[in-house]
């Protein structure tokens, strides 16, 4: 358990609200803006790895700490799963866990973990690769599908791939009938790092997928080309048609499912519930981890400019961390938290997080809590650092609880309720 830490600032946050609205939210984020700006001493007090680099506009990093001051108590709900990678709250309100190893279970209210769903299609392990991110079917409790993402085995290699299936239960056990691959990231490649996997329902029904570049270099600079899948956000129907209104539809020598292109390795994804924009957080290398607000047919940079360094700490590329024609992050960290999930926060429970993005943190062992201002980060608060668990997902529960995925051999299901 954890109180969170406080410093002398107020502890208000701003509320995202659509453009050009004005409510008390937007005076809070003002408000919270100008408490920052009186101590402008930020959260990472580490050196950053790219040395000699400057972000593009001011707040674009090391935003100033600014602590809300909410007491909050950490409770257990469940233990014991592989390497928990999605969850998703059912209508009734169990919890529906992907497991990385391949498996798929439903978590009662008691916390107790059902047996793994049968049905589930074989995936490839080892490194990042295995079972991901899943979502439920917005017409789920009529027709109760369910779509995730997962590594599959391939010709020549593996590819990111998507399905749906009716999630159905016999017996307290549940099961995947009538299995469908509805996408393949093309192409197949060997490896199994920066592979992405969160999908997410766009409020007009369509799926956005995140497709990483597969780390080699060779593979990384596919996401600066259209005749592929690596690398990119990805737009389709929910049976796995291609929306006509995408992007690059009809252009020659470019996959009419892209969105937008230039990514590295999107491990969250989630619709900013104010905008309705889709926003993801991807993996950089040493340094340059991203947020973006992924548009249609933009170019978000990668490998080309980036806030990082190679692993072996040479420049990626000509070291440039800006080019026409490449959209920038809005964000982004140097050292690096290593994201993955993220979950914007609009319920009631906790009033002073309203409006605050989450984001877990699994090299850093924390949770990172944006303070936004419309597109902007205006303050960040780092949570559940004295606990050292790598944070795979995070989500907003019915209860307006925070309920978070550890990621480990005995991966935790973690509830955040006011103390």
């Amino acid at each position: 358990m954890r109180i969170a830490l406080s410093i002398l600032m107020l502890g208000l946050l701003a509320a995202c609200s659509p453009p050009g609205a004005k409510s008390q939210a937007d005076a809070a984020g003002a408000h919270a803006a100008a408490a920052a700006s009186d101590d402008n001493a930020p959260e990472e007090t580490d050196p950053p790895n790219a040395t000699g680099q400057h972000p593009a506009f001011p707040g674009q990093t090391r935003a100033p700490a600014l602590h809300a001051n909410v007491a909050f108590r950490v409770a257990t709900i469940a233990r014991g799963l592989d390497h928990p990678w999605g969850e998703a709250f059912l209508p009734d309100g169990r919890l529906l866990v992907t497991e990385r190893v391949g498996r798929l279970r439903i978590i009662g209210k008691d916390g107790r973990l059902s047996a793994p769903a049968s049905g589930v299609p074989a995936t490839v392990q080892g490194e990042q690769a295995g079972l991901f991110g899943l979502a439920l079917d917005p017409k789920f409790k009529t027709n109760g599908l369910v779509y995730f993402a997962y590594m599959e085995p391939r010709a020549g290699g593996s590819g990111l791939s998507v399905a749906r299936a009716r999630l159905t239960e016999a017996a307290g056990k549940p099961a995947l009938q009538n299995l469908a691959v509805i996408f393949r990231a093309e192409p197949a490649l060997s490896g199994n790092a920066n592979i992405g996997g969160r999908i997410v329902f766009a409020p007009d029904g369509t799926l956005f997928i995140t497709v990483g570049d597969r780390f080699s270099p060779p593979n990384r600079a596919r996401a600066q080309t259209l005749d592929n899948d690596i690398g990119k956000v990805v737009r389709i129907n929910a049976d796995g048609s291609i929306p006509p209104d995408n992007p690059f539809v009809g252009k020659a020598g470019a996959r009419g499912e892209i969105w937008s292109y230039g990514h590295r390795n999107p491990e969250s994804a989630a619709i900013n519930p104010w905008t309705h924009k889709l926003w993801i957080v991807e993996h950089g290398p040493r340094g340059g981890d991203e947020v973006n607000i992924p548009e249609a047919g933009k170019n978000y940079g990668w490998p080309v400019i980036t806030y990082g360094i190679d692993y072996s700490g040479a420049p990626i590329g000509q070291g440039v961390t800006q080019h026409a024609g490449m959209r920038q992050p809005i964000y982004y960290w140097d050292p690096v938290i290593a994201p993955s999930g993220m979950a914007f926060y609009d319920a009631s429970l906790f009033p002073a997080w309203k409006g605050s993005l989450f984001v877990g943190g699994l090299a850093s062992t924390h949770l990172a809590r944006l303070t936004l201002k419309g597109d902007r980060v205006v303050g960040e608060e780092w949570l559940l650092q004295d606990m050292g668990m790598r944070i795979r997902d995070v989500i907003v529960g019915p209860d307006g609880a925070l309920w978070l995925l550890t990621d480990d051999t005995d991966g935790k299901v973690l509830r955040l309720a006011p103390k």
